[in-house]
């Protein structure tokens, strides 16, 4: 079952385009329920830069900081970027644990990476009084975050497909903090009654997801996938 990710044939988050304002942004989804935002960025240019050719030859014998997939991420290993992307992306073994398992998200070198950061456009809407900061990953199939809160952001796929898993705050998932992602999609998803799941949908690249603050949130790359999330804190 190693890489073997179901596609759901169903979106409950609400989408919108360019045509969105960001006083509807804030009135309707900034502080009260998630959005998938298609067609208000244009980051081709970013997508160019993000090639696996490309980022081997800018970043290959940096060293990157990985982080275990579990939903407290506590061990961190450093190894080059190279190394990274040749021998431990792939897919994730859905016996394994999320303790065992490496991913690289978030702790970025921003001396480092800042060249690449530059070219990304964020998308347009703020949350008042929070400042953005950028975490870029790269993820083999079938890897992913499981469930986890914390303030306010945006994720945007760059290369492949994401889906992601979404609870309100006053509705805590039934998981265990360190079973993956895809564990807890063969195992527990299937068990749940519909009022008990989650609102859940596939990224595709050049889609945004917004979440507000402390909504619980897992995701799942059904792809070899390359995705940066704006934190705004």
């Amino acid at each position: 079952l190693a890489g073997t990710v179901p596609e759901e044939e169903r979106c409950t988050v609400e989408r919108a385009d360019a045509s969105l304002t960001y006083s509807l942004f804030l009135q309707r989804f900034a502080f009260s329920r998630p959005i998938i935002l298609r067609g208000v960025t244009d980051n081709s240019a970013f997508r160019a830069l993000c090639t696996r050719e490309k980022l081997l030859a800018a970043f290959g014998p940096l060293s990157v900081r990985l982080s275990t997939a579990n939903t407290y991420s506590y061990r961190k290993v450093d190894v080059p970027f190279q190394e990274y992307v040749e021998q431990l992306l792939k897919p994730q073994d859905l016996a394994q644990l999320g303790s065992d398992t490496l991913y690289f998200f978030g702790d970025n070198n921003f001396t480092e990476w800042g060249p690449l950061f530059q070219q990304y456009v964020p998308p347009p809407f703020r949350i008042p009084g929070t400042s953005p900061a950028y975490s870029f990953g790269i993820a083999g199939a079938g890897s992913g975050v499981p469930f986890h809160w914390h303030g306010p952001g945006y994720s945007e796929v760059i290369f492949g497909r994401k889906r992601w898993f979404l609870y309100p705050p006053d509705q805590t998932p039934h998981f265990h903090p360190n079973e993956t992602t895809l564990a807890w999609l063969h195992h527990t998803y299937p068990t749940l009654p519909p009022a008990e799941r989650p609102l859940e949908c596939t990224l595709r690249p050049g889609e945004v997801l917004y979440f507000p603050d402390r909504w619980w949130h897992a995701t799942l790359n059904l792809d070899t996938s390359v995705f940066i999330s704006t934190f705004l804190g």
